[in-house]
C-alpha cells in the first residue's frame, strides 16, 4: 500500500510542475530583477484566492540561493489580510523563467514566467502548471491599457480562458 500511495504521490507531484503546451517561459532571465514587490493585476480564480482584493507578492533571496515567496491579500468577505509564505526554485536553467513553488512543505507546483517586460521588469505574465492558472503582476497597482490588451491577447492565443479573467482591486476602494 505503501509503494502505491508513493507512486500516485510522485504523478500528483510530477503534474503540478508542467505548463500548458502553448506556453515557453522567457529566457534570457535576470532573478535580482525580479525580486521585489509585484501586484496581481488580473488572474483566472482559484480557491486559494477567491475574494481577494489587493492581492500583492513579495519575491526576495534566501541565503541557499532559493527565493522567498510571500503572497498577501485582503479577503473581502472576512475583512481580514490573509499570508502565504512559500519558497520557490528553478526548475532548470536560472536563465529561464521556470521555477516551481511551494507553500506546503514537499508539494511544487509551476511558476511560468510565459512574456515579461524584459527592458524594464515593470510586468510579468506567469502560468501555473495547465491552462487553469494566469496571472498578470506588475510592478505598480495600475497597468497601462495596451499591457492588459497584450495580456489578454497573448493570454487568448495560448488557449487561456480569458472570458474568465478577474481584475483584481488594488487599493481600498
Amino acid at each position: 500500500m505503501r509503494a502505491v500511495l508513493a507512486i500516485f504521490g510522485l504523478l500528483l507531484l510530477a503534474g503540478c510542475l508542467g505548463m500548458p503546451a502553448t506556453v515557453q517561459p522567457v529566457g534570457n532571465f535576470q532573478l535580482d530583477r525580479y525580486l521585489g514587490k509585484w501586484y496581481e493585476i488580473a488572474r483566472l480564480d482559484h480557491s486559494f484566492e477567491r475574494n481577494m482584493d489587493q492581492v500583492t507578492a513579495q519575491y526576495d533571496l534566501n541565503s541557499d540561493g532559493t527565493v522567498a515567496v510571500i503572497n498577501r491579500g485582503f479577503l473581502r468577505t472576512e475583512g481580514i489580510w490573509k499570508e502565504a509564505r512559500g519558497k520557490a526554485k528553478f526548475v532548470g536553467s536560472p536563465s529561464e523563467g521556470y521555477l516551481k513553488v511551494s507553500f506546503f512543505g514537499p508539494f511544487y507546483g509551476s511558476y511560468v514566467i510565459f512574456a515579461l517586460d524584459h527592458e524594464a521588469y515593470q510586468y510579468a505574465f506567469i502560468s501555473g502548471p495547465n491552462a487553469e492558472y494566469l496571472w498578470l503582476l506588475s510592478r505598480t497597482p495600475t497597468v497601462r491599457p495596451e499591457v492588459m490588451r497584450k495580456f489578454l491577447e497573448l493570454a487568448k492565443e495560448k488557449g487561456f480562458d480569458t472570458e474568465k479573467v478577474i481584475h483584481v482591486r488594488q487599493g481600498s476602494g
